[in-house]
């Protein structure tokens, strides 16, 4: 595995709340340890058997059990932070990671929200005005609309446009809500249809469109921001493996695409951070299709996937993001990625219907293997719950070329152990054997068609 760069000491911090849960939980703890920082996790009760729990310094549960009753719920979170005296929260991914509001509740409390600003939460969040900042600063999009205020607004926009479009929500992200539209006669259907999915899952109806790209790859840029106005990249992470929007397989570097192109786009991101005065760390998401990429949005947070991208540069992303929000400069960047790193996303689930697994974890063996590093927030006897992500662990493989990393990950895959609950582990392997990925011929598309070709994948 690769030797991150660690820096000793946490700044001005000695004790971090980490609101949140799961493998990022437990990421963030170690990192705390790592620094010398005390670490206070927070656990609803079936997160109770959680293996971070017990290894974090102080552990204080959360009354409710859904989402918004325990770590959506704000006030119970600022009542844990200021009863341990945390002097910084981190938000982790997902929940409130990306809550302007939640951030300036954190910082007005007289504590260290380790993430960007909340304006910048609030100005990449809404990705119409994202996409109107980036296009500005010179960053290339693919032709979309703004806010779309009515049905015929919204056509206008599409006769501009051109068909396939995608509706798309302004708020939230994750692919949810987006709709596809081949035809000027489905439009209205599709607006209504991303719309409720908008006012549902992200209390924001918000909508917009946007060009739809045919078999595009997802190239994302990972950028690293200090509080001096300096940014720097850190290469980039090929996501194209997806299932219904949904990252499934990530690695870096990208394969087959013209490094130059690749190391021009990060450092043009880069660039624009600085300009901006964008500060901690995010991820500008990109599409790429025959030569030509357009911004999709801006991850205000750590990604799911950092992993692969801390292999490949030995860069600690999680310490990163907590130095700089102490104040830290940026770290000194490898002039070159080091080997290759892939992450294979485990989920509870069935493997035909592709629905969350819940259950009781009977057995849960996680392999140790050479050149394999998993993140998970389980052990055996935990439960796994209907009301969080089916996120069981994320198996990140090394290698010094990508066929070494993918075997890796094929070996780290079939050693693992669970009885209790199903998974994604047939599906994961499946994709990992394909020639098409092999020869790193993938795009966002590919698992869908795998699907489709009714290949039945059996359940494990």
């Amino acid at each position: 595995m690769a030797n991150h760069q660690s820096v000793s000491g946490g700044g001005a911090f000695k004790k971090i709340l980490i609101a949140n849960r799961g493998a990022i939980a437990a990421r963030i703890v170690r990192a705390c340890r790592e620094l010398g920082i005390k670490s206070v996790v927070v656990y609803t009760s079936v997160d109770a058997m959680a293996p971070y729990v017990a290894i974090a310094d102080e552990a204080y549960p959360l009354t409710g059990l859904r989402p918004n009753d325990s770590y959506l719920d704000q006030d119970q979170l600022m009542g844990i932070a200021e009863l341990s005296k945390a002097d910084a929260v981190h938000p982790g991914y997902g929940f409130l990671s990306e809550n302007a509001t939640f951030a300036q509740r954190v910082i007005d409390a007289g504590m260290h929200f380790i993430g960007p600003a909340p304006a910048w939460l609030d100005r990449m969040g809404d990705k119409v005005n994202a996409r109107r900042l980036m296009a500005q600063q010179g960053m290339p999009t693919f032709a979309g609309s703004d806010l779309i205020t009515d049905v015929d607004s919204a056509r206008e926009a599409a006769q501009r446009i051109g068909f396939p479009l995608v509706v798309k929500p302004s708020g939230g992200g994750g692919g949810m809500g987006m709709q596809v539209v081949e035809h000027m006669a489905d439009l209205e259907t599709a607006l209504a249809q991303a719309q409720a999915v908008a006012d549902a899952a992200f209390a924001n109806g918000g909508l917009y469109l946007e060009r739809w790209i045919e078999k595009p790859r997802h190239i994302e840029y990972q950028i690293l921001a200090d509080e001096q106005g300096n940014a720097m990249h850190l290469f980039e992470r090929e996501c194209s493996v997806q299932r219904r929007h949904q990252k499934l397989i990530e690695e870096s570097p990208a394969p087959g695409i013209d490094t130059t192109v690749l190391r021009e786009q990060a450092q043009r991101g880069a660039d624009i951070c600085a300009q901006l005065g964008y500060n901690n760390l995010g991820t500008m998401e990109t599409l790429y299709s025959d030569g030509d990429s357009g911004f999709l949005e801006m991850n205000t947070r750590i990604q799911v996937e950092h992993g692969v991208t801390e292999e490949v540069t030995g860069i600690d992303l999680v310490q990163q993001q907590i130095l700089l929000s102490a104040g830290g400069n940026l770290p000194e960047r490898p002039p070159s990625m080091k080997g290759h790193a892939i992450e294979v996303r485990l989920y509870a689930e069935d493997a035909q219907s592709l629905m969350p697994s819940t259950g009781l974890l009977r057995k849960f063996s996680v392999p140790e293997l050479f050149g394999v590093r998993v993140e998970t927030g389980y052990q055996q006897g935990q439960e796994v719950s209907p009301y969080y992500d089916a996120l069981l662990a994320k198996i990140i493989a090394t290698g010094n070329t990508r066929e070494q990393a993918i075997g890796r990950a094929v070996v780290a895959l079939q050693a693992f152990t669970i009885e209790g609950v199903r998974t994604n582990a047939a599906l994961l392997l499946r994709v990992l054997k394909e020639p098409d990925f092999l020869q790193g011929n993938i795009d966002t598309g590919m698992v869908e068609r795998l699907l489709r070709k009714g290949a039945r994948i059996p359940a494990l």
